[in-house]
């Protein structure tokens, strides 16, 4: 198995630190003008399927919400050859009828966060890239699907917003959220969903609700204590649907929708004005773009 064999990258968030079931696992340690990533990358087989997994938080959760380098996790990903990132989170409730337990795989995303690097562009490179559809239409359909076979009440659709962190909303801010129609809130789908856009990746997103945030009056105001209890419930569920998925993705024929090719228009910079550190340092996303 080589490195441009892993096509399936899957993200895990806060509870699931590992990836049971891979076979042939082995760890690759990867460098990115960015840094490191969170933890080492995960390679190993389903059904013989190469899959890459990296815990966002680090195994032990040593990175914050803030603190997690997105870029570098993006980054390494493309580096080995994914093409689709499969993002398992927790999430809050910010509707009545989605309820704890239930599975979310939002289809759009309000970024209500203010201290992350949120593009690879800059520092002499202009890149205006489209995310009217933030989620990958294609690949966020074979999630729900696979996720349905273990789950029976999966959220097709929704908005989710994501804040900062690390604190949770005060019922004030949860409130506001609800009347703006937001869905389901977290912490850590912004910045990742449009790093993976600009990379060129598919990327959905599989939200496990694990409360009702703190706008709900007869539920307890949401703690770290009952998130992860929810979670750990939740986790053989989220294994069970990814192994769903991961035949899926091996079998799917939508390899080239508009992800894959969404930087070829978003280039602005005149190229002959692109710094040269900057062309090396992103010649992973834009050398098939360069002249």
């Amino acid at each position: 198995m080589t490195n441009t064999e892993v096509q399936i990258g899957i993200i895990g968030g806060s509870g699931l630190y590992m990836m049971d079931g891979l076979e042939n696992v082995r760890e690759l340690e990867i460098n990115t003008p960015y840094g490191r990533p969170s933890d080492v990358l995960i390679v190993g087989e389903i059904d013989g399927i190469p899959v890459a997994f990296l815990p966002r938080h680090g195994r032990g959760h040593v990175h914050s919400p803030t603190e997690v380098p997105y870029r570098a996790n993006v980054y390494a990903l493309k580096k080995i050859g994914v093409e689709w990132i499969i993002s398992v989170s927790a999430c809050g409730s910010l509707r009545e009828d989605m309820k704890p337990g239930h599975i979310v795989v939002p289809d759009q995303i309000v970024d209500f966060t203010r201290f992350r690097k949120s593009s690879f562009f800059g520092d002499g490179l202009v890149a205006h890239i489209s995310v009217a559809d933030p989620f990958c239409p294609e690949l966020s359909a074979l999630l729900a699907d696979a996720v349905a076979e273990v789950e029976p009440t999966v959220h097709r659709g929704g908005t989710y917003i994501t804040i900062e962190g690390p604190r949770f909303s005060t019922k004030a801010e949860s409130r506001v959220f609800r009347s703006w129609g937001m869905d389901a809130i977290g912490m850590t789908a912004s910045p990742e969903v449009f790093l993976a856009r600009e990379a060129g990746i598919c990327y959905a997103t599989m939200a496990h609700v694990t409360d009702y945030d703190v706008w709900h009056e007869s539920e307890e105001p949401v703690t770290l204590q009952m998130i992860i209890e929810n979670l750990q419930a939740n986790a053989d569920r989220a294994k069970a649907a990814l192994a769903h998925l991961v035949p899926l993705l091996a079998a799917w024929e939508g390899k080239q929708c508009q992800c894959v090719t969404a930087l070829s228009t978003a280039i602005t910079t005149r190229q002959d004005l692109i710094p040269e550190q900057v062309k090396k340092d992103l010649g992973l996303l834009l050398d098939k773009y360069l002249k």
